[in-house]
């Protein structure tokens, strides 16, 4: 078996995976983002294909006016007696960390509205035993007075804890244990753990009781997944879920990051696979204890499930967006449209601006390779100074950089405007011809090249922006590059749409 890591690229963090026969499913944080957690399906834990999203009602995600990386929190999947299961935290500003999960009888939805937890912290995993108690499982940020790992009983159906929640590992020694996961294999509770914060020094640790709520035995060579040199293609490895395959082969997912340019990963953190062997003595050892690579070579097989590449254009011709789409917090979805004009997505200059801590008349979806070709046709024609429309590289609302479609005077023009924290800027502006055009973003693992259509129906470069300024080693937080269309007044409502026929993605190197 040959594969190659990560097995989802781009902005895909805390992998969380549940088996239900021969079928696998995978669920990432979504952060500020709506809707909420993609869900993906595989049958060769290779091949993905993504079913939507967990979170996809306001009455299951309510992230008005977050920060950026805050919103939704390492999701565990899981399924239990005709039902899957997931679990999370919200992170919303002036409420705090606030745990729940949902449930569904079908993985592709609908999902419940929230059922509560009141056990603090974040990085809830639940764990259903033979005897019928369910267990849920998180750290205790924020809440504690000892970090560390805890746990409880919980009731499946109301989310109401029928324990205590109490301390069961400090982890091994490693800065912020988080992200544990409670499993069961040949008579033992393993317990599994992120230390180190997710960057350099991040690992995954475990450890082993006979009972639910130990004592836990550490392993003696933890950590069992660690890749902490820069040196490495796959680096910052952790934040792990262990799960059998039909054939009782196991298997870990975990994050990692790649660097663009040497120190800097502007498409955040990817999910990576590797097997998992087991010791005599019953510990777990990922990849025979050898550094996971981008090229995986595997004495293992699943039965090959294969699917079509996914679809370079998107022509915008369905009554809703596919499962690649999200938007920025809670939308207002007045702004936005798909049958206005058929055929076109249509978006409203609405007042808010990428700028803020809003939810921008805006679309996103991720940067999945160090190398892109990115283009949209756009029709707009601005009235006032203030309506805008475009493309956008975004990290968050203090670093990104887009290519504007605006009026200067009587004159429609395109320039680049580049925002690094405080400091603003725009390029010289470069005068259109009137009716549509195309726009574009070359970007690669230095730069992002802008260009426009001109008025003598020439494609024209019109400004860069330097990739590194889209990383989290410069802006901070969890996620990674996303590339949007956006509409705006920059301040004021207006009736004014911009629409886009379509939109292309083709990546030029993985």
């Amino acid at each position: 078996m040959c594969f190659r890591n990560p097995i989802l690229p781009g902005f895909y963090p805390d992998p969380s995976v549940c088996r239900v026969g021969a079928d696998f499913y995978l669920v990432n944080s979504s952060f500020e983002y709506f809707p909420g957690v993609p869900i993906f399906h595989s049958r060769d834990l290779v091949n993905w294909r993504q079913l939507g999203h967990v979170l996809d009602r306001p009455s299951q995600l309510e992230i008005p006016g977050v920060a950026p990386s805050d919103g939704i929190y390492a999701p565990t999947i899981r399924y239990h007696a005709g039902r899957f299961y997931l679990a999370t935290t919200v992170n919303v500003t002036g409420r705090g960390f606030r745990n729940f999960f949902v449930t569904a009888e079908n993985p592709a939805g609908p999902w419940s509205d929230p059922i509560w937890v009141n056990q603090g912290g974040i990085d809830p995993s639940l764990f259903f035993d033979d005897d019928g108690r369910v267990y849920w499982t998180g750290n205790g940020t924020g809440w504690a007075a000892v970090r560390g790992l805890y746990q409880s009983e919980i009731d499946p159906a109301s989310g109401a804890l029928l324990s205590e929640p109490r301390l069961i590992w400090t982890g091994s020694g490693g800065s912020y244990p988080e992200g544990p996961h409670l499993f069961k294999r040949a008579g033992f509770y393993y317990l599994i753990a992120a230390e180190g914060g997710t960057a350099e020094c991040h690992m995954v640790t475990c450890a082993r009781s006979r009972q639910p709520f130990g004592p836990f035995e550490p392993c003696s060579f933890n950590p069992v997944l660690t890749q902490r040199s820069r040196m490495n293609v796959i680096t910052s490895t952790g934040h792990a879920d262990f799960f059998p395959d039909a054939a009782g082969n196991w298997w870990a997912v975990f994050l990692a990051i790649r660097y663009a340019e040497h120190g800097f990963h502007p498409l955040g953190r990817e999910t990576c696979l590797a097997p998992i062997e087991w010791t005599a003595d019953g510990w777990p050892v990922v990849y025979g204890g050898a550094p996971v690579s981008e090229h995986m070579e595997l004495a293992r097989d699943l039965p090959a499930w294969p699917l079509l590449p996914a679809p370079l254009r998107d022509d915008f011709d369905s009554f809703a967006l596919g499962p690649e789409w999200v938007r920025l917090r809670l939308p207002k979805f007045e702004d936005y449209s798909l049958t206005e004009r058929p055929g076109w997505l249509t978006l409203r200059c609405a007042a808010s601006t990428l700028d803020e801590l809003a939810s921008p008349a805006a679309v996103f979806r991720r940067l999945r390779h160090f190398e892109a070709s990115v283009c949209a046709k756009l029709d707009f024609d601005p009235i006032s100074e203030g309506e805008e429309a475009g493309l956008t590289v975004l990290l968050d609302h203090r670093h990104h950089a887009e290519l504007v479609v605006a009026r200067r005077g009587v004159v429609r023009v395109a320039f680049v405007r580049r925002r690094i924290g405080s400091l603003v800027g725009e390029s010289e502006p470069l005068e259109l011809a009137p009716g549509a055009l195309e726009i574009s973003v070359i970007i690669d693992r230095v730069l992002c090249r802008f260009s426009a259509t001109a008025a003598d129906g020439m494609p024209r470069e019109i400004g860069r922006h330097e990739t590194r300024y889209l990383a989290t080693e410069v802006a901070g937080g969890y996620t990674g590059v996303m590339l949007g269309l956006f509409a705006s007044g920059r301040g004021a409502d207006s009736a004014v749409c911009a629409a886009f026929d379509w939109f292309n993605y083709e990546s030029r190197n993985p």
